[in-house]
């Protein structure tokens, strides 16, 4: 009977545990989300709302999180709470926390008394931060720093402290930082501070509060890149979309079906079909620049991809591993981490003048094939690395060739993988502008499109085949994009030039996005035909 009641207690006190940390959390994920938007300029930083001054429930929120956090903390170091606390927070929460407080000493050092006196006081925090994580059980080092540090940032915020008019102007640097600008980033930092704290609490500390921590610290920190990168998309989706869609029509053009010779009703889109300029053109495109990209970015997938491809099998199947191909490994990582920028300098002094004498699509096809080389060779072999061995094994049981056994079984087996590194390469170089300035552009807003296809040229004697489209320069949307932007020079009055290049995003973005979808498809299929899903 007693070990039942025993039972029942310990769930209670797990239980208002569980119910603590969950509240903690949800104000801290209140007040990261508030934050977030005040940056964005989606709450006013004057504005009221609850009856309450932003600020002030800014500071309110940081203030109830701290005192839960003390709660918490000490409830479980006198027994009114069930947990499991380690002897201490351990070493790297000291390291952690003794560099926040050797901050906020040096602050307080440099504010209230000045001159050198922020050093004694940045050693003081940090000796105070980093023995209270050190020397103290698990959940009173865990919480009371993190619950000072919290209320420290409700109070200087509630007390006015740091209001909107606030500014500062560090001496040793030549920014200013106002105070609109200051409150939401310390409420962030110390929301992310309660989630590893809260979470902790919640989980009664020991193994599974530190995992639980970590996880609600790196989850919020991944929501914000997500919603990071969801608000750039947005941002330039809000700004473009307009542009894009001037002139369109839902079913205002036709589709001409070459096998049948008939028209089909299609949307109109003139922005995206018209070329840029021209005595006709009313509502100037980006068609020649689009074409542009995706023959820049098609040139370089078919120069790296087959190349990569082969050095990753080679270096796997048949080189001894060695010293060889360590240097290629290395020589391989330090050319994907090459900036853009060398890339194009190498292509204007040693390819422009053996290929083209100028500015030209085949060179900018090579200077990009070669940014995308080094990834498609790592990533090849990694995944070619990663195929077991034991596929290897019963293919040579059945007495299939090393080859055979390469064609037929590794490289589909790697294609995912593969196909990865292609898609994440497609989307850096298709993107790139520096060394399209420097071998590829022309004029940034041309009246047609590069003839690529129709310049194909055969003979009987060398080179045999001869494209002079190849030869010559064109636009690209990160070029156009550039020379929209910065330059100032835009053939139409219909648009001004912001306009025209927030247009240009859009539909760079657009492609990128494609091109991605077309390799997840890809990746997708390899998968499902391999069994992986």
């Amino acid at each position: 009977m007693s070990n039942v009641e025993r039972t029942t207690l310990v769930a209670g006190e797990r239980t208002i545990s569980g119910s603590l940390g969950a509240s903690l959390i949800a104000i801290a994920f209140l007040a990261f989300v508030s934050s977030w938007a005040t940056i964005l300029q989606w709450l006013e930083e004057t504005g009221t709302y609850l009856g309450v001054a932003l600020f002030d429930l800014l500071g309110g929120f940081l203030l109830v999180i701290a005192l839960g956090l003390a709660i918490a903390g000490l409830a479980s170091r006198f027994g009114y709470l069930t947990s499991t606390p380690s002897r201490s927070a351990g070493v790297p929460v000291a390291v952690v926390f003794g560099l926040m407080w050797a901050v906020v000493g040096g602050l307080a050092g440099t504010a209230y008394v000045g001159g050198a006196v922020w050093m004694i006081g940045a050693l003081v925090g940090a000796i105070l931060g980093a023995g209270t994580a050190l020397f103290l059980r698990e959940d009173v080092g865990s919480t009371l720093p993190a619950a000072t540090l919290v209320g420290l940032m409700g109070y200087v915020v509630l007390a006015g402290e740091i209001t909107v008019g606030w500014t500062w102007e560090p001496t040793w640097l030549s920014a200013e930082f106002p105070g609109s600008e200051i409150v939401p980033v310390l409420v962030i930092f110390a929301s992310l501070l309660a989630f590893w704290s809260g979470a902790k609490a919640k989980e009664g500390f020991g193994a599974q509060g530190r995992q639980a921590g970590v996880f609600y610290l790196i989850g919020m920190s991944i929501l914000s890149m997500l919603g990071v990168l969801a608000l750039l998309i947005l941002f330039i989706t809000w700004n473009g979309l307009d542009v894009m869609l001037t002139g369109a029509s839902l079913l205002g053009g036709e589709l001409v079906v070459p096998l049948l010779g008939v028209g089909l009703p299609f949307p109109e889109l003139p922005f995206v079909t018209n070329v840029t300029g021209g005595l006709f053109v009313e509502i100037p495109g980006v068609l020649p620049a689009a074409m542009g990209t995706l023959w820049l970015v098609f040139g370089a997938m078919l120069f790296a991809v087959p190349l990569g491809v082969g050095a990753a099998i080679f270096l796997t199947e048949y080189a001894e591993q060695g010293r060889m191909t360590q240097i290629v490994e290395v020589a391989t990582n330090g050319l994907w981490s090459t900036p853009s920028i060398v890339f194009g300098l190498f292509g204007m002094t040693f390819l422009v003048p053996r290929i083209s004498g100028g500015n030209s699509i085949i060179v900018g096809q090579l200077v990009l094939g070669f940014m995308l080389l080094p990834l498609v060779l790592i990533t090849s072999r990694e995944s070619i690395l990663a195929v077991p061995d034991e596929y290897r094994d019963a293919s040579a049981a059945l007495g299939v060739t090393r080859w055979e056994t390469i064609k037929s079984v590794v490289v589909p087996a790697s294609m995912p993988g593969v196909i990865t590194g292609v898609i994440i390469g497609v989307g850096r170089i298709a993107g790139e502008t520096a060394p399209l300035l420097l071998v590829f552009g022309g004029s940034p807003f041309p009246d047609s499109t590069p003839n690529v296809l129709g310049s194909f040229e055969f003979s009987l004697s060398p080179p045999f085949v001869t494209n002079q489209a190849l030869l010559e320069p064109a636009s690209a949307l990160p070029y156009q994009l550039y020379s929209s932007i910065t330059a100032g020079v835009f053939p139409k009055e219909i648009f001004t030039d912001t306009e025209f290049g927030w247009g240009t995003a859009l539909v760079l973005l657009l492609i990128v996005i494609g091109l991605y979808a077309i390799g997840i498809g890809s990746r997708l299929y390899f998968r499902r035909k391999l069994n992986y899903e």
